[in-house]
């Protein structure tokens, strides 16, 4: 049975322009990432890789190129049609966690379920709290909750809508190594049992290593794209 694709990116540039110099932090970039697959976009630091998740999941326009998800074509949607083609079928973590401060944990993971008009959301919020084990804690807000308690409220947040289309930007940046690790179990165990496709934008390479496939970015080009063998 053939691969089906997530995520087709095409000949894709980002040219940033001001008066005097025009800044290219992605140039002509090419891949395929198909539905299940587990991917680390890796790469030094102001080598485009947040600006390349950023075009990916449609929150920024590309200067040239297509970027194609889930088989729709995000190049001449407008805003509004982009946000609609994330609100169905993207998920997102971030390093800094977005958690909202005037929510509890419980109402944080409710937002993308009530967004979409789900029934049942919070027994739903509340049954993936208790799969990050914090479903003592969803009375809690932001402020009352530790760094790695925030990161796991923002993961079970993030499958709450069933993404298609998971993108996690460095999800264990701003956490100790103790508690990246619980994290990185964490998200990899979620999207295992979610069947999510998931792009990691990371300079950890441990982190990167637990992928199926590493793509390589440098100075806005793709200088290795490998796949990975798993025991």
């Amino acid at each position: 049975m053939p691969l089906e694709s997530i995520l087709e990116i095409k000949n894709v540039s980002k040219i940033y322009q001001s008066a005097h110099h025009n800044l290219t932090v992605l140039n002509e970039v090419n891949f395929v990432i198909n539905k299940g697959a587990t991917v680390a976009i890796t790469g030094p630091s102001g080598s485009g890789k947040t600006t390349l998740l950023g075009l990916c999941a449609g929150l920024d326009r590309a200067t040239t190129g297509a970027v194609t998800l889930n088989g729709i074509e995000l190049t001449n949607l407008s805003e509004d049609q982009r946000a609609a083609v994330r609100n169905q079928y993207v998920g997102f973590i971030f390093q800094n966690f977005q958690l909202l401060p005037t929510l509890t944990a419980l109402e944080n993971v409710m937002v993308p379920l009530e967004l979409r008009g789900a029934k049942n959301s919070k027994a739903h919020a509340l049954d993936l709290l208790d799969k990050v084990g914090l479903a003592e804690r969803a009375g809690h807000y932001p402020v009352q909750l530790s760094g790695g308690e925030q990161q796991r409220v923002s993961l079970a947040r993030a499958f709450s809508n069933q993404p298609a289309l998971l993108f996690a930007d460095e999800p264990t940046g701003n956490l100790d190594s103790e508690t990246s690790e619980k994290v990185i179990k964490l998200l990899f165990d979620l999207n295992k049992d979610a069947g999510t496709t998931l792009v990691i934008v990371t300079h950890d390479l441990e982190l990167a290593a637990r992928t199926n496939r590493i793509i390589k970015i440098k100075g806005g080009h793709i200088i290795a794209d490998e796949n990975q063998q798993h025991a």
